[in-house]
């Protein structure tokens, strides 16, 4: 368990409840001083844990819930169980047939290993990969609240160009998230006091004067599912575009979620971008879209579409290489989704029939 520091676990209390109520009534005790964490795949909680960024008093297991369910909805859209695992998500014959773009985000993540342990609730809580936020010997306002930052001024090749405060330039880390975010995906959420809906683009917070804030997620509220609307006219044009320093198991300088929904005509009738790895949260702007849409694709609408998506960008030093590359990068993911999806097995999906 060695990190560099002499880290070693603290030692937490665990439950494994078999019901919904139980468990939200054990991560009730979240509101009092004992922090409470639910813990499904443990894929970065036991990390934190390690090098004592988190200490929970008790975790509570949520493997045992009735949550692990991938299933269509009556209008075509889609849920997604909070304990399915990342693997079984990404492979599921729904996603891949409607939603190809949030299985290819997916299967860019981690390896192999981790996305069969990780689970889609803990996916959306992951921490961000700042190299300071996991070194207990440098202030980080993330950490520990009014210490200060230590990114700022510091080695910044990974930190965000959007989005980003005087008291955190840290960016989320999650390649399904960028996708989720492009998806218009909600959150359901659960806890002693009742359920309620979170759409995503609210789930994940800028840091603002409080980045020791991730999520809006209150300490006591229990994932239970993310829903989809439908997307199968997105279905035959979208991709994923991951840029990294290495080819696998390394987590993205820029990433770009894109979709389109072409006419007949040629015309795009929709269109959904989302860029991950340059802010505290997956980055989506709407102005970005409209330029899209009613557009024909090409060079001149897909460069106005990636200005738009990093309007207001600026650099933190060592990672001004990003602004343009993000704006590359959206161009060539929209020039890839325009050419038409390509599935998880390297072949081109069929593309809709045209009307005569």
């Amino acid at each position: 368990m060695g990190s560099g520091h002499g880290a070693r676990m603290i030692p937490a209390t665990y439950q494994r409840p078999d019901s919904i109520a139980y468990a939200l009534q054990a991560l009730a005790g979240s509101i009092g001083s004992n922090d409470t964490r639910p813990i499904a795949g443990g894929t970065n909680l036991l990390d934190l844990m390690k090098l004592q960024l988190v200490t929970p008093g008790a975790l509570v297991d949520v493997n045992r819930l009735p949550l692990d369910r991938i299933e269509a909805r009556e209008d075509g859209g889609l849920r997604l169980g909070a304990t399915a695992r990342n693997a079984d998500t990404a492979w599921h014959p729904l996603v891949e047939r409607d939603y190809p773009l949030l299985s290819a985000a997916m299967l860019a993540a981690a390896s192999p290993q981790i996305r069969n342990m990780a689970s889609n609730g803990g996916n959306l809580l992951q921490r961000t990969r700042c190299t300071y936020f996991y070194d207990r010997a440098t202030p980080c306002n993330k950490r520990e609240p009014g210490s200060g930052c230590s990114a700022i001024g510091g080695l910044t090749r990974h930190h965000a160009i959007l989005g980003a405060s005087e008291h955190c330039i840290a960016t989320h880390p999650s390649d399904m998230c960028v996708a989720l975010a492009a998806l218009d995906a909600v959150v359901h959420v659960a806890s002693v006091r009742g359920e309620r809906e979170i759409p995503f683009a609210d789930f994940h917070r800028l840091p603002g004067d409080t980045p020791d804030v991730d999520t809006s997620l209150a300490a006591d509220e229990l994932i239970l599912r993310i829903e989809l609307p439908p997307a199968a006219r997105f279905a035959a044009h979208s991709a994923y575009l991951k840029v990294r320093e290495r080819l696998s198991y390394a987590f993205a300088l820029v990433s770009v979620a894109a979709a389109l929904d072409i006419a007949p005509d040629g015309t795009i009738r929709a269109a959904r971008l989302a860029l991950g790895s340059v802010a505290h949260k997956p980055w989506r702007v709407a102005a970005a879209e409209a330029v899209l849409e009613g557009a024909r694709p090409g060079a001149e609408a897909f460069a106005a579409a990636a200005e738009a998506l990093v309007q207001g960008a600026v650099s933190q030093g060592q990672n001004a290489f990003k602004i343009p590359l993000a704006r590359r990068t959206v161009i060539r993911a929209l020039e890839t989704a325009a050419r038409g999806t390509v599935d998880n097995q390297g072949s081109s999906r069929p593309q809709p029939e045209t009307p005569a």
